[in-house]
C-alpha cells in the first residue's frame, strides 16, 4: 500500500481488525474499520458498551496495536515502531483526555502538566513551568496552580487535564468519554473547548455513548458490534 501523502490528512485507517485471545476463543473487538480523518477535524465516535469505541481508540492512541490491516498516524505506519518508539512517538503526537481525569493526586496541578513535557525532554527544562501556567491560563485554571488536584471541583479537574493533554502540542487529541463525570453546564464548556482546538488546526476524536448531536462536531463514526456502519466510513 502507498503512504499517505496528503498534508491535510492525519489518520488513514484501512480494513483495521482488532482479535483478544480467550478461554473460549477469539473475542472479536475490531472487523474491517477503515477510514480517514484530516488535521483540524472534530470526530465523534458513538456506539454502545461493546461496540469497540475504546478499542479503536487505543488503537489511535497507539496503546495496543491492531491485529490486522493498516494504521497510519501522523504519516508513520504505526505497525513498523518499536515499542520504545511508539512510546515516543505517542507522547509527542497524541493528548489524551480520560473521563475520570487521571491526573496524579501527589502532584499538584501545575506539576501534572508539566510531567508530559519532562517525559518526552524536547522542551528545555527551564521553559516547562512558564509553558504549563501559559496552558493553565488560557483553560481559566492558572488560579489552581499550586492546588492538589483533589481539591478542585469536576469541571476544573478536567480542564486541567486537557492542558495535560496539551503540553507537549500534540496534533491529535484523544477524548475518552471527556463529559461522563460533568454536569451538563461543564460538560458543554469542554465540547465547546474541544471544538475550539479542532478550529485552531489539531484533530480531536471524542469517545462517547451519546448518539444526540454533540457540539462543535463535524462528522460522527458509529460503530455496532466492532464493525464501522458504511454511512460514516468517508
Amino acid at each position: 500500500m502507498d503512504t499517505p501523502h496528503q498534508e491535510s490528512l492525519l489518520i488513514d485507517a484501512r480494513d483495521l481488525g482488532r482479535r483478544y485471545p480467550s478461554a473460549a476463543g477469539d473475542v472479536v473487538a475490531l472487523t474491517g474499520v477503515s477510514f480517514r480523518i484530516s488535521r483540524g477535524e472534530f470526530v465523534a465516535v458513538v456506539g454502545a458498551s461493546g461496540s469497540g469505541k475504546s478499542t479503536l481508540l487505543h488503537l489511535l492512541g497507539g496503546l495496543d496495536r491492531p491485529s490486522s490491516g493498516e494504521l497510519w498516524v501522523a504519516g508513520t505506519n504505526l505497525a513498523a515502531l518499536s515499542e520504545q518508539a511508539l512510546t515516543q512517538w505517542r507522547a509527542r503526537q497524541i493528548g489524551f483526555v480520560f473521563q475520570f481525569f487521571q491526573l496524579l493526586p501527589t502532584l499538584t496541578v501545575l506539576e501534572n502538566v508539566m510531567l508530559p513535557m519532562a517525559l518526552l525532554g524536547e522542551w528545555p527544562r527551564s521553559s516547562h513551568r512558564s509553558r504549563a501556567l501559559a496552558l493553565l491560563d488560557q483553560l481559566g485554571v492558572s488560579h489552581t496552580a499550586d492546588r492538589l488536584p483533589g481539591t478542585l471541583s469536576g469541571g476544573q479537574q478536567q480542564r486541567v487535564a486537557v492542558a495535560r493533554a496539551l503540553a507537549n502540542e500534540p496534533p491529535l487529541i484523544l477524548a475518552d468519554e471527556p463529559t461522563g463525570n460533568l454536569d451538563s453546564r461543564n460538560a458543554t464548556t469542554l465540547l465547546e473547548l474541544l471544538a475550539s482546538l479542532a478550529a485552531a488546526g489539531r484533530s480531536v476524536i471524542l469517545v462517547t455513548h451519546e448518539r444526540h448531536h454533540v457540539p462543535g462536531v463535524q462528522r460522527v463514526l458509529a460503530l455496532s458490534d466492532g464493525r464501522l456502519l458504511p454511512s460514516d466510513a468517508t
